[in-house]
């Protein structure tokens, strides 16, 4: 199993530059959908670049409810409910 999954990635990435081509295609492409340029767009950036970074979600303080929630599972951990 492990070396089919091993050579469907190899084949796949044998096709990048194609790929990144034809997405570089639509994004150019003054006929295509703003939805597809965008889409294609964010590919691109997305395999050059990574994916941005998703900031976390702040309780109703402002503080992030993440923090809080680690600080009374550690900190606190007697009473995590905090």
């Amino acid at each position: 199993m492990a070396r089919t999954l091993i050579e469907i990635r190899s084949l796949a990435r044998s096709h990048t530059r194609t790929a990144i081509n034809v997405l570089a295609g639509i994004m150019r492409s003054k006929d295509a959908t703003a939805a597809a340029r965008v889409s294609a767009a964010n590919a691109i950036l997305d395999r050059g670049w990574g994916k941005a970074t998703q900031p976390l979600e702040s309780g109703d303080d402002g503080s992030p409810e993440l923090i809080h929630r680690i600080e009374r599972v550690i900190v606190h951990p007697e009473n995590p409910d905090r």
